[in-house]
């Protein structure tokens, strides 16, 4: 009896500890799809082509600032960056569905180009045939830095690395529907 109690005791210590270890990582997740599940035809090219809802939680000690990058590693010319959005404030933690794609002079958040040089979110596109990976990555940084709008992902990488303190990411599969 005392080894029942014993190894229950045990497993009640982890699972609390566990759950609580869970509770306190930096997270992104959205509402509109799952991590590895498909993002639905809204938010894409076929569809209203408008941003999902993405929310982060548990950033780490020390965070000034956030930059958020979506891309696509599986398209045919290489990676297609279809969203850069930075100095986001430490105390944000939400993108709201649909967010706006212009930068607004009265908003700390700047937007940077896509690659069809474009401001703002594109959503997911890819050519007939087998469902392409985006990434939605998001920086916790340790410096709030005031870039322009306008920037590319390899520009404001460049600016961010000496300050990335964590890292996380979303993923989300899109095939192009049949017409």
């Amino acid at each position: 009896m005392k080894k029942i109690i014993i190894i229950f005791c045990l497993f009640n210590i982890f699972y609390v500890l566990n759950f609580s270890l869970n509770e306190s990582v930096f997270k992104i997740i959205s509402k509109d799809f799952a991590n590895n599940e498909n993002i639905p035809v809204l938010f894409s090219c076929q569809g209203k082509n408008i941003s999902p809802e993405l929310e982060w939680k548990n950033p780490p000690r020390g965070t000034k600032s956030f930059v958020l990058i979506m891309d696509d590693p599986d398209a045919p010319m290489g990676t297609f960056v279809h969203w850069v959005i930075y100095n986001i404030p430490f105390n944000r933690t939400k993108l709201m569905r649909n967010f706006p794609r212009f930068n607004n002079e009265k908003m700390s958040i700047k937007q940077g180009k896509n690659s069809l040089k474009r401001i703002g979110y594109m959503g997911p596109c890819p050519p007939p045939g087998k469902a392409h990976r985006y990434f939605f990555k998001l920086y916790a940084l340790n410096k709030i830095l005031n870039l322009p709008p306008g920037l590319s992902k390899r520009e404001v990488l460049k600016k961010i690395k000496p300050f990335i303190i964590s890292k996380v990411e979303l993923v989300g599969f899109y095939k192009r529907l049949k017409r």
